[in-house]
């Protein structure tokens, strides 16, 4: 194995302490020297989901046994409709009658979704225990795996119940994602997009330019997409931990997307909920004058060629998904504020330094009932 490549996530509170985010190919082969430098403890708690632990979670608890460390392993079933505050309470209650005490440490080992609520658990569990993050899936890796955002999903609305709970470290193998489904792989490259249009043009101009290596899975691109990645995130984390600025930048095309994931039952995968929200957003952007013309037409022609989705589907409609925006966690006074950029890797910043936008509803409605659904 290569030496990996480091990230460092510095956090901009005085009480808050930084980590590593490592980047390399079989790095998943020295987890327990890597977890034995970075989150030493008696115990390890896997959270994980059952198509994962089904490939994986073997092997992870022989090289952590073989290592000397007790391991249990904590799965429940897989998908966004499992990310509950009942599967919090599964997992939480199967490690108390397991006898898991402070002397544990907890791997959030999978997708997003294990990502997010094993992280939870973690973040709760005996007021806190100390976790890594162990990402399976490309969107977890350059994106939900880092930054300290945990929680779960609840009828109201998503992610609307959670803490922020950083992690010790972050732990990305690139080869894990041989094993991942296409239509994931595809909805990960979302994400990545997102980091090239809020900050980085030229990082998207080269996710364009070697696309075809990314869909066919080459580690070498992958590998090169996710440190750019995770670079973009940490250098906005370390700028605000918790959200109150520039963060916010990051929910860019997600205040639709997550109405379009609610809308349809969590059918569609995240990151083709967010393909679909940067499109829209930009086309609202665009209406609302503030957004330079043609920037959807430029993102929809580069995620189109990833194979994702670009407009509302015809059966979803405007004013549902409208509904389900005002749920989100960033409504402000009634409105809702949606992340908005001004042009291709340049974020809109607006009066008095204000990183959230409000626009009418009516205005978003406009946008989503109007041309080019299908």
């Amino acid at each position: 194995m290569s030496t990996p490549h480091r990230v460092k996530v510095a956090l901009p509170e005085a009480n808050s302490r930084g980590y590593e985010v490592l980047v390399g190919a079989g790095l998943f082969s020295t987890l327990a020297s890597v977890l034995s430098r970075f989150c030493p403890a008696h115990r390890y708690a896997v959270v994980t989901d059952d198509r994962v632990a089904e490939l994986y979670a073997v092997r992870l608890s022989r090289m952590l046994h073989g290592a000397g460390y007790r391991t249990d392993v904590f799965a429940f079933t897989h998908g966004e409709a499992q990310k509950t505050r009942e599967t919090w309470a599964l997992v939480s209650d199967a490690m108390l009658e397991s006898g898991c005490g402070r002397d544990t440490a907890l791997l959030a080992f999978g997708g997003g979704v294990p990502g997010d609520l094993g992280g939870f658990v973690a973040a709760t569990y005996m007021r806190g225990l100390p976790y890594v993050q162990v990402p399976t899936s490309l969107l977890a890796m350059i994106d939900a795996s880092v930054g300290g955002k945990t929680g779960v999903d609840t009828p109201g609305g998503k992610n609307l119940v959670g803490a922020f709970h950083q992690p010790q470290c972050v732990i990305i193998d690139p080869e894990l994602l041989q094993t991942l489904p296409q239509a994931h792989l595809r909805a990960g490259l979302a994400e990545a997009v997102k980091h090239g249009a809020i900050a980085d043009a030229e990082y998207l101009q080269w996710i364009d330019q070697n696309a075809e290596s990314l869909l066919a899975g080459d580690t070498q691109a992958l590998a090169r997409l996710i440190v750019r990645s995770v670079e973009i995130k940490a250098e906005i984390v370390a700028r605000d931990e918790k959200e109150s600025g520039p963060r916010k930048l990051l929910n860019f095309g997600h205040t639709i997307a997550h109405a379009v994931e609610a809308v349809s039952g969590y059918a569609m995968l995240h990151g083709e909920a967010v393909s679909v929200g940067m499109v829209e957003e930009a086309r609202i952007g665009e209406r609302s004058g503030v957004t330079v013309a043609g920037t959807a037409a430029r993102l929809r022609k580069l995620l189109t060629r990833l194979g994702l989705p670009t407009s509302l589907p015809m059966d979803y409609g405007a004013d549902a998904v409208v509904e389900w925006t005002r749920s989100d966690k960033k409504a402000r006074n009634g409105r809702v504020e949606y992340a908005l950029i001004q042009d291709i890797g340049t974020p809109l910043i607006g009066k008095e330094g204000r990183w959230g936008h409000p626009v009418a509803d009516e205005t978003v409605a406009a946008v989503l009932a109007g041309a080019g659904r299908g």
